[in-house]
């Protein structure tokens, strides 16, 4: 029976997919100028021939990479700014939310350290680099803003803002890297080990 373009769009964005989860890997082990595109198209199972009817070249791979991260983090971000929730709720979800997605989601991870080394290196698309530039600080000022709403409702303890959401993220970072050193048997903190910087005590 032939596919109908509803179940073609289906089967060609799961496999658009399938060859962005591979590339991660690669990218962040290899480097993108030691990564070719046989290399990815053998870690996904296809040919090379059918992989450039997906991308048309490895680079452009790396920027979609980089694209749907950030737009997915920031959309992440975003999304619980605007939760009916007081500040502490919503950092306490946010780090309940990443300790189980580093834990359960291997590539998260190799998408966080990717896009760390691409944020510090000249050897990437001029155009991922521009999303990197636009993009990296959304989180940072979301959880910057939950903190500053947090010291005026007192309950957060004092401190910087931008400080305090950047010892957030870079801990996280840290975390991701430190999983995939660690592969299955890693297993993340007590997600209050990362909310007591914002709060003094944290209730079980």
């Amino acid at each position: 029976m032939a596919r109908n373009p509803i179940q073609n769009k289906r089967m060609r964005d799961e496999r658009r997919q399938a060859i962005l989860s591979c590339a991660v890997r690669l990218f962040a082990t290899r480097g993108l100028a030691a990564t070719k595109v046989a290399d990815i198209a053998a870690a996904v199972g296809m040919s090379q021939g059918l992989l450039y009817h997906y991308f048309r070249s490895k680079e452009e791979i790396f920027v979609e990479i980089v694209r749907q991260a950030f737009e997915r983090m920031n959309t992440a971000a975003r999304d619980l700014e605007r939760l009916p929730l007081t500040p502490r709720q919503k950092v306490e979800q946010a780090a309940t939310t990443l300790m189980r997605t580093l834990e359960e989601h291997e590539n998260f991870s190799w998408i966080s350290v990717l896009i760390s080394t691409a944020s510090i290196s000249d050897a990437v698309p001029a155009e991922a680099r521009a999303i990197i530039r636009r993009e990296r600080d959304v989180p940072y000022r979301v959880v910057a803003r939950l903190a500053r709403a947090g010291q005026r409702d007192g309950s957060f303890d004092d401190g910087r803002p931008d400080d305090l959401a950047l010892v957030f993220w870079t801990t996280v970072k840290g975390l991701a890297l430190h999983r995939l050193a660690l592969g299955p048997t890693y297993k993340s903190p007590d997600p209050r080990v990362l909310t007591r910087i914002f709060f003094s005590e944290t209730p079980t």
